[in-house]
């Protein structure tokens, strides 16, 4: 039998406790011996010494380094421009702070079969993550819960069955090399957020699809929200959301002005401007209210 080649891609920055973490469940995968993984790790300017603990444990990893500059989209992206060099049968995003069960990626062939056999050869597939204390589902699928607002998503909490979804979450995501040969990398205009759901979108509308795995494949606990500066003074919020991690809110993150507008424009319809200026209404909402004097209490039990 044909040897089938998936590409892991994967990027990382001073969380080498969790680098290791995340390969090791990686390296624990139940498979095949028709099945070879082929592991293209950047370490974007890791000064913890990830990238030799990685190098000494992992020697099968092949790492390239970043500047420390590059974030999640950009060091994905240079992972998976490493791997294209190959084509391989799939691509396999993988967090480095995502720990998969040992058996998902068989599930994730697995279900990519089942769903080829119905006529879908070029699905990107999903699979959903829960939290490691709470078992509460943290990524994975996500759907426009709101038809009126093209931005309002929810995540799809997994069945027993393989569900069709908007986009995706980039924590744990098989690719086809069908889908890869239409869509293409990463976009260079996101840095660190948003990269993903932008790569589902545009993937669906060259004629691809985008679904979850039944169940969940891994764990992974959700991102610390930082809440408490955004009231307290309107031009430190807008420096920190300038920032490519953004200002993150309980329920969204407001991303520099650029990458959103690129993204509402994108994928926002005849009305993106005003899709692109929303989110940021929250932000001038809390100055305002902070001056006054509205917010300390709120913000002091934060």
């Amino acid at each position: 039998m044909e040897q089938m080649s998936i590409a892991v891609l994967m990027t990382c920055h001073n969380r080498k406790l969790k680098t290791l973490a995340t390969l090791e469940s990686l390296f624990k995968q139940i498979l095949t011996s028709e099945i070879a993984l082929n592991t293209y790790l950047v370490d974007d300017g890791s000064t913890d010494g990830t990238a030799e603990a990685v190098q000494q444990t992992y020697p099968q990893v092949k790492i390239f380094s970043g500047d420390g500059n590059l974030f999640w989209n950009g060091g994905m992206r240079g992972a998976f421009s490493q791997a294209m060099k190959h084509d391989p049968d799939y691509y396999l995003w993988l967090n480095d702070d995502t720990i998969i069960y040992s058996k998902t990626i068989s599930f994730l062939l697995e279900t990519a079969q089942k769903l080829s056999e119905k006529g879908e050869t070029k699905a990107i597939i999903g699979g959903s993550t829960c939290d490691p204390e709470t078992g509460q589902t943290t990524y994975g699928g996500v759907v426009r819960n709101n038809p009126l607002h093209p931005f309002r998503y929810g995540i799809l909490e997994p069945t027993k069955d393989p569900q069709m979804c908007d986009t995706m979450h980039g924590n744990c995501v098989l690719i086809p090399r069908s889908v890869v040969q239409i869509v293409g990398n990463l976009d260079p205009a996101f840095v660190h957020y948003i990269g993903d759901w932008d790569y589902g979108l545009r993937a669906r509308q060259k004629g691809c699809t985008v679904w979850i795995a039944p169940g969940y494949l891994g764990t992974c606990s959700l991102n610390p929200q930082v809440t408490k500066m955004a009231a307290e003074n309107l031009s430190e919020g807008l420096d920190k959301m300038s920032k490519p991690k953004g200002l993150s809110f309980k329920d969204t993150t407001l991303q520099p002005a650029q990458e959103w507008k690129v993204f509402a424009q994108r994928h926002g319809g005849l009305l993106w401007p005003i899709y692109w200026l929303l989110p940021y209404r929250r932000l001038v909402w809390l100055s305002v209210l902070s001056k006054l004097g509205l917010t300390k209490n709120k913000t002091q039990g934060e």
